[in-house]
């Protein structure tokens, strides 16, 4: 059962942050999973583009754009986590850190994103 304290939420949190303070200037200090992330961020953003097609990216909440790249990360490009698993915990990291309509709006663009993963794997 998942904590506050097990490790890989604290990770997740950690890359959120940091994601969220990229979008504001480039970090000089960055962990190899953010590094990693940004480095597939035209492929991420244009995932999440299509699975919310009324919001252009550059116009989702920097900590909602945060949480769906981290998950979209995990969900389409790294694959090795159980996607109930990353779609939850960025439902719970919306929770934590979006506004109030954040935890619907990540769960729902997820919940696309997943279903096309299904249908190309």
């Amino acid at each position: 059962m998942k904590t506050h304290k097990d490790p890989r939420h604290l990770k997740r949190i950690q890359t959120v942050r940091e994601l969220f303070a990229d979008t504001f200037h480039k970090q000089p200090t960055q962990s190899d999973m953010t590094r990693l992330i940004l480095s597939h961020a035209p492929e991420i953003d244009l995932l999440i583009g299509k699975g919310a097609p009324a919001w252009p990216v550059d116009k989702i909440g920097k900590i909602d754009l945060a949480i769906l790249r981290q998950a979209v990360f995990e969900l389409a490009i790294e694959k090795k986590t159980p996607p109930k698993v990353v779609i939850d915990e960025a439902v719970e990291l919306a929770k934590e850190y979006g506004k109030e309509s954040s935890a619907r709006f990540i769960n729902g663009v997820l919940g696309t994103i997943f279903t096309w993963t299904q249908k190309t794997s």
